[in-house]
């Protein structure tokens, strides 16, 4: 498996990046603050930093490439590009020396990722239903597009038409630094709009959506950050498109939203003085593919796929988990 040179490999690796974690460490206390303060000033979010992250660093390890996302990074105001690149030295120095890629940046790997990969493993999970339904889909929406660099990926015959849609503060912030890290910005149509205070359907459909033709709606990182009757109004508004579209989502559990881990705690802590508090879960008792059928069933989609964020077992749900469901009538089972 690519960026996977040996056990010898990764122990150097491990060795190397265990020396340069202080410096990762500081930089990190060092970059953090800036970030928050920035979006709770602005309100422009910092949450959908953290998918930039990790394809930037995708991206410098060779797993995942992604230019647009790596020059986008390197604008931004909000970054404080000398933390950051300190931030990075004990994963990227490593890595120089050893040829090793830690796991975490080489989704995918055999067997269901932890919680704490989410951020690349959804990233994986995204691309790949994207890629599986591109040949008979002609719009993709991007949902909360944030920092998604996706549009750069479609194929260059400009047959898929792709709409991206996000709060008026975010998307005017990501226009500019597009322009300002030299990328393109005709190739989506960006609709400012508020999932949660406004019909972002009909803005969407005068931006050029036409709701009779398949579409791929695309909600990365979005419905944790959003209250119940905003997910599933946006749910219903989707199965009312054309038969054939796709919905593709991740989410948090019911139970991790109030976990008191530390992790859960201080992500729910960064995330609320930034202004996006951690607000919505969905069942996941187990088996957590049932809960996940029946909650899309309950909007008239069908579950396609569905993936685990960390184990699961018969007494404890896994945190968090990925779904793709269709748009259209359940497959006959009979004649």
């Amino acid at each position: 498996m690519r960026g996977t040179p040996g056990l010898g490999a990764a122990a150097s690796f491990r060795v190397i990046q265990v020396a340069l974690l202080p410096v990762g460490i500081a930089a990190y206390l060092w970059g953090v603050p800036k970030l928050l303060l920035y979006s709770r000033r602005t309100a422009v979010s910092a949450t959908l930093l953290a998918s930039l992250y990790t394809r930037y660093m995708q991206h410098r390890l060779g797993t995942r490439p992604d230019e647009p996302a790596a020059r986008l990074l390197m604008v931004m105001p909000n970054v404080s590009t000398t933390a950051f690149r300190l931030e990075t030295v004990p994963t990227t120095a490593g890595h120089r020396l050893t040829g090793y890629v830690p796991r975490i940046y080489r989704y995918p790997y055999e067997g269901e990722p932890p919680a704490r990969h989410q951020q690349t493993a959804r990233t994986s999970f995204y691309d790949a239903a994207l890629g599986r339904h591109l040949p008979v889909i002609d719009q993709l929406v991007i949902l909360g597009a944030g920092f998604d660099t996706r549009v750069y990926r479609l194929p260059p015959t400009g047959r898929v038409r792709c709409f991206e849609i996000d709060l008026p503060p975010t998307q005017a912030f990501k226009l500019r630094m597009l322009k300002k890290a030299g990328l393109a910005t005709h190739l989506a149509s960006y609709v400012p709009a508020d999932l949660q205070a406004e019909d972002w359907f009909e803005k969407l459909v005068g931006a050029g959506f036409d709701p009779a033709r398949p579409a791929f709606f695309l909600w990365e990182a979005v419905t944790m950050y959003l209250d119940r009757a905003s997910v599933e109004a946006t749910l219903r508004r989707i199965a009312a498109t054309a038969p054939g579209s796709v919905v593709a989502f991740d989410y948090f559990s019911a139970e991790a939203i109030t976990s008191r881990s530390p992790f859960l705690r201080y992500a729910r802590a960064a995330a609320a003085f930034a202004g996006e508090p951690l607000t919505f879960g969905i069942d996941n008792t187990p088996p957590a593919s049932e809960r996940s059928a029946e909650f899309v069933a309950s909007f008239g989609l069908r579950l396609e796929e569905h993936h685990n964020f960390g184990a699961e077992t018969r007494r404890r749900p896994s945190p968090a988990g990925f779904v793709t469901a269709i748009v259209g009538r359940p497959r006959s089972s009979g004649l």
